[in-house]
């Protein structure tokens, strides 16, 4: 007896394993609640791999603060992921090499609201710099520049 196209197709299927899905990587968007912007970059994360809460608070900046965001560094938003924070519309490839690399950092932050950043849109401007931080209070340094 011959076996059929359908039975060749099953037990190819069953020999070759199905490729692992990649996990989600669980984050905490805090936002001012009038701010629209946020909920485009929160989005953007999802589109990229992430799973966004998003909590809308009229305390941002003392809660920023409380993770360790300069002052001149917080923007609309604060995301928690994991052990770290990523302030303003950081590029994901950013936010995933950190999160890869582990560096002794807080967070990283992009300051402002700049055209063509990741849920802001239009057109790129201008080069955008990403600093880094710590919870010590040290100087931010750069961490990326785009």
């Amino acid at each position: 007896m011959k076996p059929t196209y359908a039975l060749a197709a099953l037990a190819v299927a069953i020999a070759v394993p199905m490729p692992a899905f990649a996990a989600t990587i669980q984050a905490v968007m805090y936002k001012n609640p009038s701010c629209s912007c946020c909920e485009s970059y929160a989005a953007y994360l999802e589109q990229n791999g992430f799973k966004v809460e998003i909590k809308a608070t009229n305390d941002l900046s003392r809660i920023s603060a409380g993770f360790g965001v300069p002052a001149q560094l917080q923007g609309c938003h604060s995301v928690v992921i994991g052990d770290y924070v990523v302030d303003g519309f950081v590029p994901v490839d950013l936010v995933k090499k950190m999160l890869t690399e582990r560096p002794a950092i807080s967070g990283i932050a992009m300051p402002g609201m700049p055209m063509g950043s990741p849920g802001m849109g239009g057109q790129k401007t201008e080069s955008w710099k990403i600093y880094a931080f710590t919870k010590d209070g040290k100087a931010p340094t750069v961490y990326a520049t785009e």
